[in-house]
Parts: structure tokens; C-alpha cells; sequence
């Protein structure tokens, strides 16, 4: 399973963009999908998450202001995100969970300048 995440990039405080994560590979029924990120020197943290069915989960520093969803069709998951601030600068991480097994993308920077 490959995971291609796209759609980072640099924006001013205030903005928005809208990543997207496509897998790819032995891909059978994907259970929940989700972003994380990682700011540097810290730890890398659950932004959202999304489940088969819909149900969302998000961190309360982004409540309102990200959406995650997903297209069960195109085995992609997307985070988009608005009213950007400074201190949502990290590298983002989208990850899938499949049959027991959890699967990472690489990295997608997102630098918000204020």
C-alpha cells in the first residue's frame, strides 16, 4: 500500500489549503483515514481522523476551522483547511488503517507565514 499525499505548500495566516491523500496498492477496505503532523521539535500529533462510515474526530486547537473527508471510490482523504494560523506550520502525515495494519505517507509541508 502507497500513500501520496499532495497539496502543501506556503500560505499567509489566514489562508487556506486543502490536502489530499490518495492509496494506492493492495487497497481491500480502507477502516479509518486520518492526518497528523509535526511541527519541529515536537511531537507528532492526531490532527483529524474519519472513519468508513463518516464520523470525524479533530483536535480542539482546529475544531472549525479543518475538514477532513474522505472518497471511499477513490481511496483518498483530504484535509482542507482554513483560517490558517503560524502555529499550524508542520509537516503533515496522512495514514490509513487496513485489515490490522496502519500505512504512513510521506510528509507534506505546510508553512503558514504571519
Amino acid at each position: 500500500v502507497q500513500l501520496q499525499a499532495s497539496g502543501g505548500g506556503l500560505v499567509q495566516a489566514g489562508g487556506s489549503l486543502r490536502l489530499s491523500c490518495a492509496a494506492s496498492g493492495s487497497i481491500f477496505s480502507i477502516n479509518g483515514m486520518g492526518w497528523y503532523r509535526q511541527a519541529p521539535g515536537n511531537e507528532r500529533e492526531l490532527v483529524a481522523t474519519v472513519t468508513r462510515d463518516g464520523r470525524t474526530n479533530y483536535i480542539d486547537s482546529v475544531k472549525g476551522r479543518f475538514t477532513i473527508s474522505r472518497d471511499n471510490a477513490k481511496n483518498t482523504v483530504y484535509l482542507q483547511m482554513d483560517s490558517l494560523k503560524p502555529e499550524d506550520t508542520a509537516v503533515y502525515f496522512c495514514a490509513i488503517g487496513q485489515r490490522g495494519k496502519e500505512y504512513w505517507g510521506k510528509g507534506t509541508q505546510v508553512t503558514v507565514s504571519s
